[in-house]
């Protein structure tokens, strides 16, 4: 598409209207939308706008003889007054812009690159930087399909491609698209659980890109990328502890497999199926395996009870400067007991050589750590670890996943 007349070998081409895969559309863009040069803009009365047709078919006689009389003054004001007026009216367009000129209120083609004549007192004219650009969306609370809560940000990429409609359409562009692209985000993502948001997160974005541009391509632009940034997952959902394996985010070594999550489900499924029963022996004893439950609903055997303030002492005694270089981090724990009674302890391994105790730490946590004191104590023992914890909802993480998993360096201590 040759965006503008005057300027032959620029050539503005937006992206294709179909989403990926065909004719499958986003998460929720309707197939019967109408095409989005239809009645609902400020320049109705400049249908083929998105054609570079310009003709302004409302304007009578009268007033296009006014125009032309005005127009023919204002040359006239200019030559006379040349070349004074030349420092006023020539402007210089370089070629990743565009200027936007109304002249007696009425949009022009599109201007440049090169040197432009701009008439005095009667043209208003508006620069357009068509360059890439991009934004991103803070982390937000999403809620899921499954009702679970995740930490959802995006990072967007966009250009404009018709600078007349960008600037005819929308008072604010950047606002504008900032928050319909927020908005597309939490509508789609609510419609996912959370294992899809966290097992399909290319196709997500593919769809979401697409959605967005189909509700911001009648202002002129287009999204060249989305990338969604995933964060803590608040809340599990509802069917955590009986539903399939979830895949928590950020998990090292884990980085670019989330294709993988059905086969890992599956798996998953198969060796914790059927009542988590193992599967059962064959072969000589020298090739058996042993397979350790870590995600069914039943806890393993711990230690009697008020044992985690025996656990408490213990954890005391490892405290070092050395311990708290290597996990610099303050942990909130809530425990809760079987009777029902929680509990709050505290580890803060941020400040001199670490301190422990009852109650909630004098700053402010990085992480804290809903379990209940049985976990708590298979999670020091080894008999659970915390990512089988964690996928399966008997560990509970407000904070960043990232700064929780050093809690592994005070674990590992404590059973060495």
């Amino acid at each position: 598409m040759t965006m503008f007349g005057k300027a032959p070998g620029y050539k503005y081409n937006p992206l294709e209207k179909s989403s990926p895969g065909g004719d499958s559309h986003g998460l929720f863009s309707g197939r019967d939308q109408q095409p989005y040069h239809n009645k609902v803009h400020s320049f109705d009365y400049i249908p083929k706008i998105i054609d570079n047709d310009f003709s302004d078919s409302s304007q009578g006689w009268l007033s296009w003889i006014c125009n032309m009389i005005v127009i023919f003054l204002a040359y006239i004001c200019t030559f006379i007054s040349f070349p004074i007026s030349g420092w006023f009216v020539l402007k210089t367009v370089p070629n990743y812009q565009r200027l936007v000129v109304f002249r007696l209120g009425r949009v022009c083609p599109p201007r440049g690159p090169g040197v432009v004549l701009l008439l005095p007192l009667i043209d208003q004219w508006q620069r357009v930087d068509l360059r890439t650009r991009a934004f991103n969306i803070p982390p937000c609370q999403v809620t899921t399909r499954d009702g679970g809560i995740m930490l959802m940000g995006a990072d967007i990429q966009f250009r404009i491609w018709n600078p007349v409609m960008s600037v005819a359409c929308v008072q604010d562009l950047n606002a504008s698209t900032r928050l319909t692209a927020q908005n597309a985000m939490t509508h789609s993502l609510s419609k996912k659980t959370v294992r899809e948001v966290q097992g399909e997160r290319l196709k997500l974005e593919e769809y979401l890109g697409v959605d967005i541009n189909e509700m911001t391509r009648p202002w002129g632009l287009e999204v060249d990328r989305v990338e969604l940034t995933q964060g803590a997952v608040l809340k599990p959902p509802d069917e955590a502890s009986t539903g399939g394996f979830i895949l928590p985010p950020s998990v090292p070594g884990l980085e670019g497999l989330e294709g993988l999550a059905g086969p890992i489900q599956q798996l998953a499924m198969h060796f914790m199926g059927q009542g988590g029963a193992p599967p059962p022996q064959t072969g000589s004893p020298g090739d058996s395996v042993a397979f350790t439950d870590e995600v069914s609903g039943a806890a393993p055997a711990v230690s009697p009870a008020g044992s985690v303030d025996q656990l408490l002492g213990v954890v005391r005694l490892l405290l070092s400067e050395s311990l708290v270089n290597r996990v610099g981090a303050c942990f909130h724990f809530r425990i809760s007991s079987s009777d029902g009674e929680c509990k709050s302890y505290y580890v803060d391994l941020s400040q001199g050589a670490g301190d422990a105790g009852l109650g909630a730490p004098l700053r402010e946590p990085d992480v804290t750590l809903s379990i209940s004191d049985s976990d708590l104590l298979a999670l020091f023992e080894g008999s659970l670890r915390p990512y089988g914890a964690y996928a399966s909802g008997r560990l509970r993480v407000e904070g960043d996943l990232n700064t929780a998993m050093r809690l592994e360096e005070l674990i590992k201590l404590f059973r060495a």
